[in-house]
């Protein structure tokens, strides 16, 4: 039995030997995590600005007055 497993050879894998990345680390989703919040804070700032919040509703306004 242990002669046919170790005949296989090292299991490869995220902690194998030789082996590449399986997937991100708990580090790495929290990174990306911040980032996406930040990005999302950023994107909440600019879309309640004055001047895009009056271009948006110009925008709709415009859309419901068009005749059919």
């Amino acid at each position: 039995m242990w002669m046919r497993v170790r005949a296989r050879g090292p299991v490869r894998g995220a902690a194998g030997a030789g082996g590449g990345d399986a997937g991100m680390t708990t580090s790495e989703y929290a990174m990306g995590t911040i980032a996406a919040c930040g990005f999302a804070a950023v994107l909440y700032k600019v879309v309640t600005s004055d001047m895009v919040s009056s271009a948006l509703a110009a925008v709709v306004g415009r859309a419901l007055d068009v005749p059919f």
